[in-house]
């Protein structure tokens, strides 16, 4: 009888404990539930990205407040960076929905760099910016105009990309200065004028990268090279091809993490040039 009534008292305890703990996270007001939220996200970020530790605790902050569009966006990104997009697009749509202004621009970057899809790319960054018409949206550090004169690029539309790579290095200039301008703007800028034959205006955008990189650019050094071998200035070419070579060598080239870059440059590329320069100078 007393062993049965121990029992009886241990199971109500577990039971009220148990409901103590469901009350009080029924009872919590929403602004709570929106400070708890954001408190186990940063929890869950602090943890390593893409872990099934981090994974629960971001899932977790979004049970407590649905509309915690950076918990959607954080539990999305390890599916992207793993090849699992098609999961990403998933989770990443339901952030877009709840927050466009913030996200948009955000969505046609991974549209971008991880799918390749340059029209949709393009139509999230001309989204992002109706939103706010005085205002050029920014993503991964960048405004929207860079990454459209990429997208355009990308799509070897070159008038599209030269005009957007001119509105944002212009505004840059005016803003801060020319040395604030992202380099790689006058790398892909010079590759749209090259790749459309006018090489005149890439060799000038070839020269700016190398002048702000003081010369330690394989994809410059190349790119110009192949404006030198057009105008048959074999010489110099071959100087240069040796330089990018060096270049790509110590590490100063033009590359991304995760995914291959825009017209990316591998040291095969640079030895071939370079074969083809010594035939034609000897």
């Amino acid at each position: 009888m007393e062993k049965s009534l121990k029992l009886s008292l241990s199971m109500c305890l577990i039971l009220l404990l148990f409901s103590c703990k469901k009350n009080t996270k029924n009872e919590l007001s929403l602004a709570e539930r929106k400070e708890k939220s954001k408190q186990i996200l940063r929890e869950g970020m602090s943890l390593y990205q893409g872990s099934s530790e981090s994974m629960i605790k971001l899932e977790e902050a979004i049970k407590l407040d649905r509309n915690n569009y950076d918990a959607w966006r954080e539990l999305s990104i390890p599916y992207l960076k793993r090849g699992i997009p098609y999961k990403w697009k998933a989770i990443y749509d339901t952030v877009v929905a709840i927050h466009p202004p913030a996200w948009q621009a955000w969505r046609g970057y991974n549209y971008l760099w991880f799918y390749r899809d340059y029209k949709k790319a393009i139509t999230d960054f001309d989204t992002a910016d109706s939103f706010n018409p005085n205002f050029t949206e920014q993503a991964q550090g960048h405004s929207v105009d860079y990454w459209r004169g990429i997208a355009y690029l990308g799509l070897k539309d070159y008038n599209n990309s030269i005009k957007y790579f001119d509105k944002y290095i212009n505004k840059e200039i005016n803003d801060s200065g020319e040395d604030w301008v992202e380099v790689t703007a006058f790398l892909y800028r010079g590759i749209a004028f090259y790749e459309s034959g006018d090489y005149e205006n890439a060799l000038f955008n070839f020269n700016k990268l190398l002048h702000y990189t003081k010369g330690r650019y394989a994809d410059g050094n190349y790119y110009k090279a192949l404006v030198l071998e057009k105008n048959k200035n074999l010489k110099e070419a071959l100087v240069l091809t040796n330089q990018a070579i060096k270049n790509y060598n110590d590490g100063y080239y033009n590359n991304r993490p995760y995914v291959e870059t825009l017209r990316q440059i591998y040291i095969d590329d640079l030895q071939e040039l370079k074969d083809t320069l010594e035939k034609k100078n000897k």
